[in-house]
């Protein structure tokens, strides 16, 4: 017998954890982490503007409030794309 495959992954990105180190997206049923290091845009920003994120396709989630782009890729591999918010 062979099960039918998965339907849409309904489930919205969420933020699950910050602190001083950082910011935790749960998407997909995988968890990221984004370092304040490598991810400034959130270390001073509102609670509720890191809060409200949105996953207009997969792997690609939008901060409305803090006009914040990022793709899973550069999540991932924050070294690949060294490029930073002054």
């Amino acid at each position: 017998m062979k099960s039918s495959a998965l339907g849409t992954n309904t489930s919205p990105a969420e933020v699950t954890h910050i602190s001083k180190h950082g910011v935790w997206l749960l998407a997909r049923g995988r968890e990221f982490f984004m370092s304040h290091e490598d991810f400034p845009w959130f270390k001073d920003a509102p609670v509720g503007k890191i809060l409200n994120v949105e996953e207009p396709n997969p792997g690609h989630f939008y901060w409305p409030d803090l006009d914040v782009d990022l793709t899973e890729e550069i999540i991932s591999h924050p070294g690949r794309f060294p490029l930073k918010a002054k």
